[in-house]
């Protein structure tokens, strides 16, 4: 499954300088794993964004902006976020930063 690479591009440029700043292929796109926790993505052409579930709600009604679901089932903490809701260098910077506002206070997932 193929993704925007040109929204891959973006993130990476937002995230060069960043430490512990890592790719990684999955949901048929591509993850920056930040500090080894999931932080923000691309998956087809929509922008992944692993968010503060207390902002959740809020976060729904910006635009472009629209729940992360898989097999049906809503995932809390997840969004997805269109070209419309990021179109704007203020609204990409918005968006990556509540990503990494939340990574840094998560702690990594272990190993199964």
């Amino acid at each position: 499954m193929a993704f925007d690479e040109k929204l891959g591009d973006r993130i990476r440029e937002a995230m060069v300088d960043l430490p512990q700043v890592h790719e990684k292929r999955m949901f048929g796109g591509l993850c920056f794993m930040v500090y080894d926790k999931m932080c923000v993505g691309v998956v087809k052409d929509e922008m992944m964004c692993r968010i503060d579930p207390a902002v959740y709600e809020q976060a729904l009604e910006l635009p472009g902006c629209r729940e992360m679901d898989f097999n049906g089932k809503p995932m809390k903490g997840y969004v997805f976020v269109d070209e419309f809701g990021r179109r704007t260098q203020a609204q990409f910077t918005y968006w990556i930063g509540l990503c990494l506002d939340y990574n840094q206070r998560i702690k990594v997932a272990k190993k199964k």
